[in-house]
């Protein structure tokens, strides 16, 4: 049995999230959520209340269809960053011109299973 999550709109670069995203995948939850506690990264938080959220998803999901999950066993199947909406700012330069500056978002998928 499959249990998913998502993120959308996060304010941080796809390929930033991607470092911490490739730390956590294939792992089981509680071992996912322990690198998340203790990595430095900006998005570490956000993936680790998703990998919570995705958790209370299956146990939802258990309590409602009797699914018969285990959610000692959970491990991320997949997780995977897309890029989001850009937010395009002016940054003023020298003698009258400007430079665009593009403010980045991402995305975030997590995908949770039954190892058993």
């Amino acid at each position: 049995m499959e249990v998913k999550a998502s993120l959308k709109g996060y304010r941080v670069s796809a390929s930033k999230a991607r470092l911490v995203a490739n730390q956590v995948r294939g792992k089981g939850v509680e071992e996912a959520l322990n690198i998340l506690l203790l990595s430095d990264k900006k998005s570490a938080q956000p993936i680790s209340k998703l990998l919570r959220s995705a958790v209370a998803n299956a146990e939802f999901k258990n309590e409602e269809q009797n699914a018969g999950i285990d959610i000692d066993s959970l491990t991320v199947k997949t997780i995977y960053v897309n890029e989001g909406n850009s937010l395009w700012r002016i940054r003023p330069r020298a003698q009258g011109r400007a430079n665009w500056i593009q403010k980045r978002s991402s995305h975030i998928s997590v995908v949770l299973a039954d190892n058993r």
